[in-house]
């Protein structure tokens, strides 16, 4: 071959060929097995007449093949690069020069930067088998390719057109993998068609952008022999109705996306490909949030006196987790978050998201993410308890299909949220200021002469009795836990990704201070003073014995669970990736049926 492109296949090819050594001990021609084939023309040439020091094939066979051996076959090779190897120990004169090209018929370049597939592929003229998979091919021309190929796995790649495959592709071309590549959108150019591969039996378009499930499936129909398809990983295959749109379209297809297609399940899509009314350019999306554990109690963090001015601390607790942005028609406000997983501990201030958008509804508000654009969707606000039920269920449609698949691919982020609200007492001299200065604005006038009747004292009354009104504060929202859900599963085969996330154990000051720490710095102190601290007591909880009962609540909580091992801060969550037809089709039930009911 003429000196190659350092990017080119053929350079690569060449490369590879030095790796093997297929011309260096054990392999080639040379002092260790020279007379071998000397004497092969002559008369004799047994084995009795080997020049002393010289291995015998078996012992150089045995050097090629033990993988202890420092000639062992490198890692990455394909069983045919060891059938060349044996041939180069048993008849090197087969490997010399260009003679070594006929004998490919399998070629593998994996992740060998390979930009360019050059014309001296050509060369290869009984090459069946061409493996690019992990490369930097965005464009390839077929004129290249020998003729004899029939399988061809680009997978991996940059490819984003058909056009220069497709201009003089190989007749025999059994397989095609453009798996993971950049093909995008409708293919306006019918390059899938029996024009060009009529004997394609294998296609593989996985992972790439296609969103016309229609004009793809009409090119498909005309591939005959086609019998294996995946197309899992592209946006069209969030589409509900996808499979049972594609199996029915297909009667000949054996596997779609790596799954059997079995009797039953052609008899429960037949006919769907003749309602593409029924069939929606939309994804459904079900996202279910269970129980929340590991949060501790609040209420032991709070000593507050009767009738005091203190506030009235109340607490809620939510889940948010981000969804793909959509279009909705509450609209929702853009917010831009730094989403960062923070590790759950009393007395850091997590407030660097700012959730103050969010309320404790079942509503999303738009976010702007440093990678993507999404929203962020909170469940209810609950209160607090052992095991916080969320039951918090909400299903998306969404539209963008190729956002939804980006989206899945990144994975969600799902917090638990804490809402701390501080209510304070409105004092009773304002509120009658208040009104005294409103009476006088409106002009009314007392009665100075007429002194308070008993039905003013009763309303008076009345008005101490009524409890104290309160003014609450605005939010003060905390992260306690936060964590990253892999979701990548939808795009495959799984309809559902359930799981339970664990953000480790709430560090609070009852694991930071051991109950008995009191107790000990007592002890420490002399007897006059313990004394003195214990008459402190006994006249607190004669003054305010509300507070001596919660004191000695908590006391006997701490002593109780002292000896248990915390309970780690969990959430339940999990997300569903609609279908239909269901599986009532299977009972009975008419196609048109069961798809009335999934819409």
């Amino acid at each position: 071959m003429a000196a190659p492109s350092p990017h080119s296949l053929s350079a690569a090819f060449q490369k590879h060929l030095r790796r093997l050594g297929l011309r260096d001990f054990p392999c080639g021609l040379g002092s260790w097995n020279k007379s071998r084939f000397v004497t092969y023309a002559g008369s004799s040439g047994q084995e009795e007449e080997r020049p002393p020091g010289e291995e015998s094939p078996e012992a150089l066979l045995e050097l090629l093949h033990d993988p202890r051996s420092p000639w062992a076959l490198p890692p990455g090779c394909s069983p045919q690069d060891q059938r060349l190897r044996d041939v180069a120990v048993l008849a090197p004169q087969l490997t010399r020069g260009t003679r070594v090209l006929q004998l490919f018929r399998s070629l593998r370049i994996v992740g060998k930067d390979v930009e360019e597939v050059d014309e001296d592929l050509l060369q290869l003229q009984h090459l069946e088998e061409l493996i690019l998979c992990a490369n930097q091919i965005s464009r390839i021309t077929s004129a290249n390719l020998p003729r004899t190929l029939k399988v061809l796995e680009l997978c991996c790649n940059a490819v984003s057109d058909l056009q220069g495959l497709c201009a003089q592709p190989p007749p025999e071309l059994q397989h095609l993998g453009l798996g993971y590549n950049r093909l995008h959108g409708p293919l306006q150019d019918k390059h899938l068609t029996a024009d060009f591969w009529p004997n394609l039996i294998s296609l593989d378009l996985s992972f790439n952008n296609l969103t016309d499930l229609f004009g793809l499936v009409s090119q498909l129909s005309s591939l005959k022999k086609l019998r294996t398809l995946v197309l899992q990983g592209n946006p069209l295959a969030l589409i509900p109705a996808y499979r049972g749109f594609v199996v029915d379209s297909l009667p000949k297809l054996s596997f779609l996306d790596d799954i059997h297609i079995g009797l039953d399940e052609r008899y429960q899509f037949c006919g769907l490909s003749k309602q593409p009314e029924l069939i929606k350019n939309e994804a459904r999306v079900v996202v279910s949030i269970g129980k929340i554990k590991g949060v501790p109690d609040p209420s032991t963090l709070q000593e507050l006196e009767v009738g005091s001015e203190a506030p009235v601390i109340t607490y809620s607790y939510c889940v948010a987790y981000e969804f793909a942005a959509e279009e909705t028609e509450d609209g929702g406000t853009e917010v831009k978050i730094h989403q960062s997983p923070v590790v759950a501990t009393v007395d850091v201030d997590n407030s660097a998201w700012d959730m103050r958008e969010m309320k404790g509804q079942q509503e999303c508000a738009a976010v702007e993410d440093p990678t993507q654009t999404a929203k962020v969707c909170v469940t209810p606000g609950e209160p607090w308890a052992d095991i916080i039920d969320c039951s918090y269920r909400k299903e998306h449609t969404v539209k963008d299909l190729v956002g939804l698949k980006d989206y899945l691919r990144a994975g969600t982020i799902v917090s638990v949220v804490e809402e701390k609200v501080l209510s304070w007492p409105v004092s009773a001299d304002s509120e009658e200021n208040a009104v005294k200065s409103g009476k006088e604005r409106r002009g009314v006038k007392k009665d100075s002469t007429k002194g308070p009747g008993p039905r003013d004292k009763q309303k008076k009354k009345k008005k101490k009795e009524k409890p104290r009104e309160l003014r609450s504060d605005p939010p003060i929202q905390r992260i306690l836990g936060s964590e990253r859900v892999a979701l990548d599963a939808l795009l495959a085969t799984e309809t559902l990704v359930a799981t339970v996330c664990d953000f480790g154990i709430l560090i609070t000051e009852q694991l930071l201070q051991s109950p008995s720490q009191e107790e000990k710095l007592d002890k420490k102190k002399g007897k006059d003073k313990s004394k003195k601290t214990k008459a402190k007591k006994e006249s607190q909880k004669a003054t305010a014995p509300a507070k001596g009962k919660r004191k000695k609540r908590r006391s006997a909580e701490q002593e109780e669970g002292c000896g248990l091992q915390p309970v780690p801060l969990t959430v339940e969550f999990q997300m569903q990736l609609l279908r239909w037809p269901t599986a009532g089709a299977q009972n009975g039930e008419s196609k048109t049926e069961a798809a009335g009911k999934a819409q």
